[in-house]
Protein backbone atom coordinates (compact mmCIF):
# COMPACT_ATOMS: atom_id res chain seq x y z
CA UNK A 1 0.00 0.00 0.00
CA UNK A 2 2.90 2.70 0.58
CA UNK A 3 4.34 1.94 -2.71
CA UNK A 4 0.50 2.97 -4.26
CA UNK A 5 1.46 6.71 -2.36
CA UNK A 6 5.08 7.14 -4.64
CA UNK A 7 3.75 5.80 -7.79
CA UNK A 8 2.85 7.97 -10.50
CA UNK A 9 -0.64 6.22 -10.98
CA UNK A 10 -1.42 7.92 -7.50
CA UNK A 11 0.50 11.33 -8.03
CA UNK A 12 -0.51 11.90 -11.73
CA UNK A 13 -4.61 12.10 -11.46
CA UNK A 14 -3.70 14.01 -7.95
CA UNK A 15 -1.93 16.41 -9.41
CA UNK A 16 -3.99 16.70 -12.59
CA UNK A 17 -7.01 17.53 -10.89
CA UNK A 18 -5.17 19.84 -8.46
CA UNK A 19 -4.30 22.65 -11.52
CA UNK A 20 -7.88 21.75 -13.24
CA UNK A 21 -10.27 22.29 -9.90
CA UNK A 22 -7.90 25.35 -9.31
CA UNK A 23 -8.34 26.90 -12.94
CA UNK A 24 -11.77 25.94 -13.29
CA UNK A 25 -12.69 27.19 -9.93
CA UNK A 26 -11.13 30.80 -11.29
CA UNK A 27 -13.13 30.50 -14.82
CA UNK A 28 -15.92 30.19 -12.41
CA UNK A 29 -15.01 32.57 -9.44
CA UNK A 30 -14.70 35.51 -12.54
CA UNK A 31 -17.62 34.55 -13.94
CA UNK A 32 -19.61 34.26 -10.86
CA UNK A 33 -18.74 37.41 -9.54
CA UNK A 34 -20.41 39.24 -12.68
CA UNK A 35 -23.22 36.99 -13.02
CA UNK A 36 -24.26 37.35 -9.25
CA UNK A 37 -23.42 40.83 -9.21
CA UNK A 38 -25.90 41.80 -11.72
CA UNK A 39 -28.21 39.78 -11.05
CA UNK A 40 -28.78 40.57 -7.38
CA UNK A 41 -29.54 44.12 -8.16
CA UNK A 42 -30.78 44.29 -11.65
CA UNK A 43 -34.68 43.63 -12.92
CA UNK A 44 -35.12 42.55 -16.25
CA UNK A 45 -37.48 40.52 -18.18
CA UNK A 46 -36.42 37.12 -18.44
CA UNK A 47 -33.86 37.38 -15.61
CA UNK A 48 -36.03 34.44 -13.94
CA UNK A 49 -35.69 31.96 -16.94
CA UNK A 50 -31.37 33.17 -17.34
CA UNK A 51 -30.91 32.29 -13.40
CA UNK A 52 -33.01 28.88 -14.08
CA UNK A 53 -30.10 28.19 -17.09
CA UNK A 54 -27.27 29.05 -14.65
CA UNK A 55 -28.44 27.01 -12.07
CA UNK A 56 -29.12 23.70 -14.20
CA UNK A 57 -26.01 21.88 -13.77
CA UNK A 58 -27.00 21.08 -10.57
CA UNK A 59 -29.86 19.07 -11.53
CA UNK A 60 -28.53 17.67 -14.82
CA UNK A 61 -27.44 14.28 -15.38
CA UNK A 62 -23.56 15.12 -15.49
CA UNK A 63 -23.70 12.79 -18.94
CA UNK A 64 -26.27 15.21 -20.67
CA UNK A 65 -23.59 17.91 -19.33
CA UNK A 66 -20.91 16.14 -21.29
CA UNK A 67 -23.09 16.05 -24.46
CA UNK A 68 -23.45 19.20 -24.19
CA UNK A 69 -20.38 20.55 -24.41
CA UNK A 70 -19.03 17.86 -26.98
CA UNK A 71 -21.95 19.42 -29.27
CA UNK A 72 -20.46 23.22 -28.64
CA UNK A 73 -16.51 22.65 -28.36
CA UNK A 74 -16.18 19.95 -30.45
CA UNK A 75 -14.25 19.55 -33.71
CA UNK A 76 -17.71 20.41 -35.92
CA UNK A 77 -18.87 23.23 -33.88
CA UNK A 78 -17.24 26.95 -34.85
CA UNK A 79 -15.82 27.39 -31.43
CA UNK A 80 -13.71 23.92 -31.35
CA UNK A 81 -12.70 24.65 -35.17
CA UNK A 82 -11.85 28.28 -33.87
CA UNK A 83 -9.48 27.38 -31.02
CA UNK A 84 -8.00 24.75 -33.27
CA UNK A 85 -7.39 27.12 -35.75
CA UNK A 86 -5.93 29.92 -33.76
CA UNK A 87 -3.93 27.58 -31.12
CA UNK A 88 -3.75 24.17 -32.58
CA UNK A 89 -5.60 22.98 -29.70
CA UNK A 90 -8.69 21.04 -28.96
CA UNK A 91 -11.21 20.77 -26.09
CA UNK A 92 -11.55 17.15 -26.90
CA UNK A 93 -9.06 14.57 -24.88
CA UNK A 94 -7.14 17.40 -23.64
CA UNK A 95 -6.92 18.87 -20.30
CA UNK A 96 -8.42 21.98 -21.33
CA UNK A 97 -11.94 20.27 -21.90
CA UNK A 98 -11.16 18.54 -18.30
CA UNK A 99 -11.36 22.48 -16.91
CA UNK A 100 -14.19 23.60 -18.99
CA UNK A 101 -16.32 20.81 -18.22
CA UNK A 102 -15.06 21.07 -13.84
CA UNK A 103 -16.22 25.07 -14.50
CA UNK A 104 -19.75 24.29 -15.66
CA UNK A 105 -20.27 21.76 -12.78
CA UNK A 106 -18.79 23.94 -10.16
CA UNK A 107 -20.47 27.56 -11.36
CA UNK A 108 -24.31 26.73 -9.95
CA UNK A 109 -22.62 26.81 -6.15
CA UNK A 110 -20.41 29.52 -6.54
CA UNK A 111 -23.12 31.76 -8.58
CA UNK A 112 -25.33 31.12 -5.32
CA UNK A 113 -23.00 31.59 -2.87
CA UNK A 114 -21.76 35.05 -4.65
CA UNK A 115 -25.44 35.67 -4.87
CA UNK A 116 -26.50 35.48 -1.28
CA UNK A 117 -23.00 37.28 -0.18
CA UNK A 118 -23.77 40.31 -2.29
CA UNK A 119 -27.52 40.35 -1.25
CA UNK A 120 -26.60 40.59 2.47
CA UNK A 121 -25.23 43.71 1.85
CA UNK A 122 -26.99 46.82 3.53
CA UNK A 123 -28.71 48.12 1.14
CA UNK A 124 -27.72 51.56 2.62
CA UNK A 125 -24.17 51.10 2.15
CA UNK A 126 -24.47 51.27 -1.50
CA UNK A 127 -26.89 53.76 -2.03
CA UNK A 128 -24.08 55.77 0.27
CA UNK A 129 -21.79 55.26 -2.05
CA UNK A 130 -23.87 56.06 -5.07
CA UNK A 131 -25.11 59.77 -3.26
CA UNK A 132 -21.05 60.10 -3.57
CA UNK A 133 -20.75 59.83 -7.24
CA UNK A 134 -19.57 56.12 -7.66
CA UNK A 135 -20.50 54.08 -10.71
CA UNK A 136 -21.41 50.70 -10.04
CA UNK A 137 -18.41 49.34 -10.76
CA UNK A 138 -16.85 51.05 -7.95
CA UNK A 139 -19.75 50.06 -5.64
CA UNK A 140 -18.92 46.34 -6.36
CA UNK A 141 -14.84 46.73 -5.97
CA UNK A 142 -15.05 48.95 -2.94
CA UNK A 143 -18.90 48.11 -1.11
CA UNK A 144 -19.76 44.73 -2.11
CA UNK A 145 -16.48 42.54 -2.48
CA UNK A 146 -15.20 43.74 1.04
CA UNK A 147 -18.38 43.44 2.72
CA UNK A 148 -19.07 39.83 1.42
CA UNK A 149 -15.74 38.77 1.79
CA UNK A 150 -16.33 35.68 3.66
CA UNK A 151 -18.74 34.65 0.90
CA UNK A 152 -16.29 34.81 -1.69
CA UNK A 153 -14.30 32.45 0.24
CA UNK A 154 -16.98 30.32 0.95
CA UNK A 155 -17.87 30.28 -2.96
CA UNK A 156 -13.83 29.94 -3.94
CA UNK A 157 -14.00 26.62 -1.50
CA UNK A 158 -17.18 25.28 -2.43
CA UNK A 159 -16.67 25.44 -6.18
CA UNK A 160 -12.96 23.71 -6.16
CA UNK A 161 -14.50 20.99 -4.20
CA UNK A 162 -17.05 20.39 -6.57
CA UNK A 163 -14.55 21.10 -10.08
CA UNK A 164 -12.28 18.19 -7.74
CA UNK A 165 -15.25 15.67 -7.82
CA UNK A 166 -16.41 16.48 -11.34
CA UNK A 167 -16.80 12.76 -13.26
CA UNK A 168 -19.79 12.70 -15.97
CA UNK A 169 -19.03 15.45 -17.91
CA UNK A 170 -15.23 15.35 -17.82
CA UNK A 171 -14.78 11.45 -19.05
CA UNK A 172 -17.32 12.45 -22.00
CA UNK A 173 -15.45 15.22 -22.95
CA UNK A 174 -11.55 15.09 -22.03
CA UNK A 175 -11.38 10.79 -21.73
CA UNK A 176 -8.96 9.44 -19.19
CA UNK A 177 -5.66 9.63 -20.68
CA UNK A 178 -2.83 8.35 -18.13
CA UNK A 179 -0.92 11.50 -17.45
CA UNK A 180 -2.59 13.64 -19.37
CA UNK A 181 -6.61 14.12 -19.13
CA UNK A 182 -7.04 11.39 -15.99
CA UNK A 183 -8.28 13.14 -12.86
CA UNK A 184 -8.95 11.54 -9.60
CA UNK A 185 -12.37 10.36 -10.17
CA UNK A 186 -11.61 8.84 -13.65
CA UNK A 187 -8.49 6.99 -12.56
CA UNK A 188 -10.76 5.83 -9.74
CA UNK A 189 -13.51 4.57 -11.94
CA UNK A 190 -10.47 2.37 -13.94
CA UNK A 191 -8.90 1.54 -10.95
CA UNK A 192 -11.77 -0.53 -10.10
CA UNK A 193 -12.50 -1.48 -13.22
CA UNK A 194 -9.23 -2.90 -13.43
CA UNK A 195 -9.37 -4.55 -9.93
CA UNK A 196 -7.13 -2.53 -8.53
CA UNK A 197 -8.73 -1.45 -5.41
CA UNK A 198 -5.46 -0.50 -3.29
CA UNK A 199 -5.11 2.10 -5.56
CA UNK A 200 -9.16 2.84 -5.75
CA UNK A 201 -8.92 3.46 -2.33
CA UNK A 202 -5.72 5.64 -2.04
CA UNK A 203 -7.46 8.21 -4.51
CA UNK A 204 -10.69 8.06 -2.87
CA UNK A 205 -9.29 8.72 0.51
CA UNK A 206 -6.72 11.83 -0.50
CA UNK A 207 -9.99 13.22 -1.92
CA UNK A 208 -12.82 12.35 1.01
CA UNK A 209 -9.91 14.11 2.97
CA UNK A 210 -9.52 16.98 1.40
CA UNK A 211 -13.14 17.86 0.61
CA UNK A 212 -13.88 17.27 4.19
CA UNK A 213 -11.69 19.85 5.02
CA UNK A 214 -12.86 22.32 2.71
CA UNK A 215 -16.16 21.67 3.09
CA UNK A 216 -15.34 22.06 7.06
CA UNK A 217 -13.83 25.53 6.15
CA UNK A 218 -16.20 26.47 4.05
CA UNK A 219 -19.34 26.05 7.09
CA UNK A 220 -16.63 27.83 9.38
CA UNK A 221 -16.32 31.01 7.09
CA UNK A 222 -20.54 30.68 6.42
CA UNK A 223 -20.67 30.75 10.23
CA UNK A 224 -18.25 33.46 11.46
Amino acid sequence: MNTIFVSDQFWAPVLLSLQVSIAATIISFLLGVVAAWRMSSASFPGKSLLETLFLLPLVLPPSIIGLILLVLLGHHSWIGQAVETLFHISFIFHPLGAIVAAAVVSFPLVYQTLKAGFQSVDKDFKEAARTQGANEWQVLKFILLPLSFRSLQAAFILGFARALGEFGATMMVAGNIPGRTQTIPTAIYFAVDAGNLPLAWALACSTILLSFLLLSLSTRLKRD
